[in-house]
């Protein structure tokens, strides 16, 4: 099958497969005498395998070494449990910071009636004075880079104290 036709059975788009290719999570197709790529069976399970682990969050390098042991399996896969351990635990993390950014907005939405202008906006105001929004939290810049996975803008170190 040709590229469109994986993408189309797979859900996955083109540039993706060609991404994971050039990454090494796909082997280099064989080519038509056209220079198409053409993939086969195997190359349709392993693309589903990888967008499986993706889906549930597994990096380019932890998918690596994953499908190094699906085609070599050991008895031993503890490091496999400590893998999906160690993401239930970013998991956590990030449900813990992204109720704390929740908690934020609501406040900020608490804080309006709807019926203020630039300055009189509740909203408005919290956004314009960051102490304001952040007076009672020091965790506030850690969970807002947590909830969009960019470092912490304010410098604080987010302790949670």
């Amino acid at each position: 099958m040709r590229i469109g036709e994986l993408a189309r059975r797979t859900g996955c788009k083109a540039v993706t497969i060609r991404f994971y290719e050039a990454e090494g999570l796909l082997p280099a197709p064989e080519r038509s005498g056209a220079n198409y790529r053409d993939y086969g069976d195997a190359d349709l399970d392993r693309l589903e395998f990888v967008m499986h682990c993706r889906r549930h969050g597994m990096g380019l390098e932890e998918i690596r070494r994953l499908l190094v042991f699906r085609e070599h399996p050991q008895r031993d896969c503890t490091w496999i449990c400590e893998l999906v351990g160690e993401r239930i635990r970013q998991l956590d993390r990030q449900i813990a910071s992204l109720g704390h950014l929740k908690g934020h907005l609501q406040r900020m939405l608490d804080a309006c009636d709807g019926s203020g202008d630039g300055e009189g906006c509740g909203v408005m105001r919290m956004l314009n004075d960051r102490g304001a929004c952040c007076a009672a939290c020091d965790r506030c810049d850690e969970a807002a880079a947590a909830a969009s996975g960019e470092p912490p803008r304010h410098g604080r170190t987010g302790s949670g104290k």
